[in-house]
């Protein structure tokens, strides 16, 4: 009976993942941000400086830190995740997403801890209720202060400080984390969006939209290098979402639901990746800041 159950798990992890997949099909062209889509905080754009700031190298720290991450590197089955190494590559391909898309007062942290800023962030960011911000944003604040990224890693983006942490060096992951500070932006109500997300099963819904945001850019902007790569990762990363979300909901489901998950998001990822169409970038695209200097 048992064994009945868990195969019964797996078959419903796959076919979740499966429907999730079938969502992440990019439009026929790709939907740019605009900031007069956005609800956004004039207090905390005037807070944000500079953009995207990267934390200083520490190599022992950051050895520790890519220790750490092994277990991710092989859910997702690539050494760059959560190796604390983010190359210029990567970097330039987050600045581009948020260029184009209008989105100035996202903050990008590459492998940077920086909490006293972080609390700023979140007292400016006006466009999030108080009520939100000072329980669930101060408590989302207290647990990257304790247990901080530059060590742990874990590429997050946090609603209510307004701030993606990066720590892996894979820009597909830069472009997700990207499109859910897009997904955001366009929330009138973020604080009650980003409560919805601690619901059982809701993260497969934000987790789609950022997904599919990012695969629809790359598929618009990238090669078809860029574009198999960025298959071959979120549709297993998605997995993981499946999988988690159905150990919340199915008690004693065990590991098999979530490797299942994330197995068929490699399986699935992989195939699409090789038979995507051969479109021509989108020529709807705005002209980048380093297009128009």
């Amino acid at each position: 009976m048992r064994s009945l159950f868990s195969m019964r798990s797996l078959l419903i992890a796959a076919l979740i993942v499966i429907a999730g997949c079938a969502q992440h099909r990019a439009p026929s062209r790709y939907a740019y941000g605009d900031a007069g889509d956005y609800y956004t905080s004039e207090k905390l754009q005037t807070v944000t400086g500079e953009q995207i700031e990267r934390g200083q190298p520490r190599r022992v720290l950051d050895g520790v830190g890519w220790v750490l991450g092994i277990p991710s590197k092989i859910v997702l089955w690539d050494r760059r995740v959560d190796n604390h190494a983010v190359s210029p590559e990567t970097e330039a391909a987050i600045a581009e997403y948020l260029a184009v898309n209008d989105l100035t007062s996202v903050k990008v942290r590459l492998n940077q801890y920086a909490p006293g800023d972080e609390w700023r962030r979140l007292r400016a960011n006006t466009a999030v209720a108080p009520g939100w911000r000072y329980t669930l944003g101060a408590l989302d604040w207290l647990g990257e202060t304790i247990f901080p990224g530059r060590l742990f890693g874990g590429d997050h983006y946090s609603p209510y400080t307004n701030t993606m942490n990066i720590y892996s060096d894979v820009p597909a992951i830069g472009l997700h984390e990207a499109g859910h500070a897009k997904d955001w932006a366009q929330r009138k109500y973020k604080g009650t969006y980003a409560a919805v997300y601690l619901l059982p099963g809701a993260p497969l819904w934000h987790e789609a939209m950022a997904s599919r945001d990012a695969l629809a850019y790359v598929q618009a902007n990238g090669s078809p290098e860029e574009q198999q790569e960025a298959y071959r990762l979120l549709y297993p990363a998605y997995g993981t979402y499946v999988g988690s979300a159905i150990g919340d909901v199915v008690p004693g489901a065990g590991i098999l639901p979530y490797a299942g998950a994330v197995v068929t998001g490699h399986i699935v990822g992989r195939v699409r990746g090789q038979f995507l169409p051969t479109e021509t970038p989108n020529s709807d695209a705005p002209a980048s800041s380093a297009d128009s200097q």
